[in-house]
């Protein structure tokens, strides 16, 4: 006869016991197994630790030398190059030719303005020969009156005391009261008309010579400009950039290179924008070549930004180095401040990415980083300021942020 057998409830119960332990223990494995954010790998990346230091307010930039006073050389005439008398690279001194140039048109205007100004130099001639015959012819004809007046004065005097004395007539001492008055007055006419015909001589002869002395300047810039066919060196230095060939047409204008100051230079350096406003004229700066420091002031800033940077010149103050070629690359550390204690971050390529406006930090372990807000203040090559968010010791990453994007948390694999 079959017996009923109690079902055993405990050994159930077990197995349930069992496999939801074994599913929780299999989902916490699998929740540590899964990242916690953007992996990322951890070979490459540069780290820094915030720490309290002494901050150099300094930006140290890369300045190429140029010549502190150049002379630009452009054609102030067109034409046919026919000779060169100099090459690329030589020292040339003031006044030496440099080449010359053919130009036909110019040397048909100087012999149309020779020409022009003899015509007017023969004409003035002319006129001063007959001014010269006029005023003669005018003289003469006044000492003829002035002789004739003075005989009508002379005879009248006599007749004057012959009338006294009963020998002439009234009418006969009329008369020649007449003719004296008469003489008188021809004289007086013809020295009016003599200062009249003068001063028209005279205005004649100042529009001439004002119109010669135009003909002058005209004629001495014409030959100027056909003197400047011979093109020579205006001031000692050394040629560059200048690459003519005999038969080239060069037009007016264009340029033939320029003469440098072969012994003094000075500084072109391209800084970042970030430093702009923190720039200007006159602020220090030194240059190491060959272990010896330079000193050196900012001269002339130039704002137009091209491609997140703007130029800077820097001129010597205390001497410069005694071997220095144009386009020599140099190192220059411009001073923007005094030294002071700060909370400080190395420098790295995160700036660019983030524009100093936050960071991913680092925890305890070094395997997880989270990204925060922060405010910097001032920068240099080798330093940034920390002003808020970070506190001292903690560790950031300094290396691009750019492959990140805007994950809130990395996952540092090694």
């Amino acid at each position: 006869m079959d017996v009923v057998i109690p079902r055993r409830r405990g050994k159930r119960v077990a197995v349930i016991a069992a496999v939801l332990l074994t599913l929780a223990a299999a989902s916490y494995a699998l929740w540590l197994w899964m990242p916690r954010g953007l992996q990322i790998d951890g070979t490459d990346l540069r780290t820094g630790v915030a720490t309290r230091g002494v901050f150099v307010d300094e930006v140290i930039v890369r300045a190429s030398a140029e010549p502190l006073n150049s002379v630009i050389l452009d054609a102030v005439e067109s034409g046919r190059v026919e000779e060169v008398f100099a090459t690329d690279g030589a020292t040339v001194k003031k006044g030496q030719l440099l080449f010359r140039i053919s130009n036909p048109q110019r040397n048909l205007e100087l012999l149309a303005r020779q020409s022009e100004h003899a015509v007017s130099i023969f004409n003035l001639s002319n006129l001063r020969v007959s001014q010269e015959a006029s005023a003669s012819e005018h003289q003469r004809r006044l000492d003829d009156l002035q002789f004739a007046a003075e005989q009508a004065g002379k005879q009248h005097a006599r007749n004057v005391k012959l009338a006294a004395q009963g020998y002439i007539s009234s009418v006969a001492l009329e008369e020649s009261v007449d003719r004296l008055a008469q003489q008188q007055r021809a004289l007086r006419q013809e020295q009016q008309a003599t200062a009249a015909e003068s001063r028209v001589r005279d205005h004649a002869e100042q529009q001439l010579e004002t119109a010669i002395h135009g003909l002058n300047s005209g004629l001495k810039l014409v030959s100027a400009t056909v003197d400047a066919l011979a093109v020579r060196a205006p001031a000692d230095g050394r040629l560059t950039n200048f690459h003519l060939q005999v038969g080239e047409s060069i037009a007016t204008g264009k340029n033939i290179g320029r003469i440098d100051d072969p012994l003094r230079f000075k500084l072109s350096a391209s800084v970042d924008e970030y430093y702009l406003n923190r720039m200007a004229v006159g602020r220090h700066a030194s240059v190491q070549q060959d272990g010896r420091s330079y000193a050196a002031d900012i001269s002339t800033i130039y704002p137009q930004i091209k491609q997140g940077r703007f130029t800077v010149e820097l001129v010597f103050t205390q001497g410069q180095p005694p071997v220095l070629n144009p386009g020599q690359s140099l190192d220059a550390r411009i001073t923007l401040g005094e030294p002071a204690s700060a909370l400080l971050l190395p420098n790295g390529a995160f700036i660019n990415d983030s524009g100093g406006t936050w960071v991913y930090v680092l925890d305890a372990t070094g395997r997880n980083a989270e990204r925060r807000t922060v405010r910097i203040g001032r920068r240099s090559n080798s330093q940034v300021e920390i002003l808020a968010g970070l506190g001292t010791g903690e560790k950031v990453i300094l290396s691009s942020y750019a492959a990140y994007g805007n994950s809130p948390r990395l996952q540092i694999t090694q």
